[in-house]
C-alpha cells in the first residue's frame, strides 16, 4: 500500500487541519468527519490509506465529497478534542484506538453525532453497545484482536528468548477492564510456559520512567505491554526506553516497532481503518449505527525491528522472520 505523509506533528501539540480540500470547493457545504486519535501516528501510517480506501468503496472521495478535520493528541487531551468536535456537529465521529468515554457518548448523542469506534475492548463488556449484532444507539465500530493474542504474544517472546524466566507486564490501572481482561490472561499463559509475571502500573509519563527505573534494578528477562489508549500515546517514550534499557518488548502497534520496539504484534488496523471507513461513508448515506453491527476484525499483523534486534544481541531464528509481516531493518 502506498503510503503518504497526512500529518505534521508538531511536538505533540494537537493538529486541526481540513484534509485534501479541492481548490475552489465550498468547505462548509461538504459533510465533515472528525476524526479523532489519542495515538502517536507516524507520517509513514497505513490507517489513514485504509479509512479513505473505506470511505471510496462507499462512493465518497475526500475533498470531493466529504472534509475530514483531525484532532490528534494525548491521551489527556482525548474528550476535550471530543467534545470540541462535538460541538462542531461534525457528520460523524471517529475514534481512533478508543472506545467513547460514558460522557462523551451522552453529549454526542444528544447533539445526534453518530460514533464510529476502532477499540481493542469489548464494545459489550465496556458498556459502549448492547450486542455486537444489534449496537442500538448512535454508536458502532470494529472490535480488534487484541486480548485474545495474550498468550501469542508470550510465546513469541519465548521462541526468541527460551531461556527467559520473568516477564514484565506493564498495565493501566486507569483502565480496569482492558487491565483484569489483560492481565488473568497472560498470567494463564505464562504458568504453561513456567514463566514468572511481575506487573507494574503507570498512567503518567512519570510512571513508565519509574517502571524502568525498577527493570534497570531486577532486570526482567522481557516486557509485554498491555494494549491502552494512553500507551498508544507514549510509543515513543515506550520504545526508546525499552532499547536504552535492552528491554526486549512487545506491543500491539505497528508505529511501536517503528520507533525502536522489538516486536508488534496484533488486528490489522489496515483491516480495521478501512471497515471504519465504510461504516463512515455508510453513515453520511444515511444508514443508521444501531443498524450496523459491530464488526470483530480478525486478522492479525507481526512486525518485527531487525535492528532492535542486532542492538540486544538476540539471535532470531529464520523462521520467525519468515512468519513476519513487516520486517524492519
Amino acid at each position: 500500500m502506498k503510503r503518504r505523509a497526512l500529518i505534521t506533528w508538531l511536538g505533540g501539540v494537537a493538529l486541526s487541519s481540513p484534509f485534501l480540500v479541492r481548490a475552489g470547493r465550498a468547505q462548509q457545504t461538504l459533510p465533515v468527519i472528525g476524526f479523532l486519535s489519542s495515538g502517536s501516528p507516524t507520517r509513514d501510517d497505513p490507517i489513514f490509506d485504509a479509512f479513505q480506501q473505506g470511505l471510496a468503496t462507499t462512493g465518497l472521495v475526500v475533498g470531493r465529497d466529504v472534509n475530514l478535520e483531525f484532532r490528534i493528541g494525548t491521551h489527556e487531551q482525548f474528550l476535550e478534542h471530543a467534545e470540541e468536535l462535538v460541538r462542531r456537529k461534525v457528520a460523524v465521529l471517529v475514534l481512533a484506538g478508543t472506545m467513547p468515554p460514558p460522557r462523551l457518548a451522552v453529549s454526542a448523542a444528544a447533539s445526534s453525532i453518530p460514533i464510529v469506534f476502532a477499540s481493542a475492548i469489548d464494545p459489550v463488556e465496556a458498556g459502549v453497545v448492547i450486542s455486537l449484532s444489534r449496537p442500538g444507539g448512535s454508536v458502532t465500530g470494529v472490535a480488534t484482536l487484541n486480548v485474545e493474542l495474550a498468550a501469542k504474544r508470550l510465546e513469541l517472546l519465548r521462541e526468541l528468548l527460551p531461556h527467559a524466566a520473568t516477564v514484565a507486564l506493564m498495565v493501566n490501572p486507569e483502565n480496569a477492564p482492558m487491565t483484569r481482561a489483560y492481565t488473568d490472561r497472560t498470567q494463564a499463559a505464562a504458568a504453561a510456559l513456567t514463566l514468572e509475571v511481575k506487573v507494574l502500573q503507570a498512567s503518567a509519563a512519570s510512571d513508565i520512567d519509574a517502571a524502568f527505573a525498577v527493570f534497570a534494578r531486577e532486570r526482567p528477562d522481557a516486557l509485554v505491554i498491555t494494549p491502552d489508549t494512553f500507551f498508544n500515546s507514549r510509543i515513543v517514550q515506550l520504545a526508546s526506553l525499552a532499547l536504552r534499557h535492552k528491554m526486549p518488548a512487545i506491543y500491539h502497534f505497528r508505529s511501536f516497532a517503528a520507533a525502536g520496539g522489538l516486536i508488534a504484534m496484533g488486528g490489522s488496523l489496515t483491516e480495521a481503518y478501512m471497515q471504519v471507513g465504510i461504516y463512515t461513508g455508510r453513515i453520511i448515506k444515511g444508514e443508521k449505527p444501531a443498524d450496523l453491527p459491530v464488526v470483530q476484525a480478525t486478522t492479525v499483523e507481526l512486525v518485527f525491528n531487525q535492528k532492535t534486534a542486532k542492538a540486544l544481541g538476540l539471535a532470531v531464528p529464520p523462521r520467525f522472520l519468515v512468519r513476519a509481516d513487516e520486517v524492519i531493518e
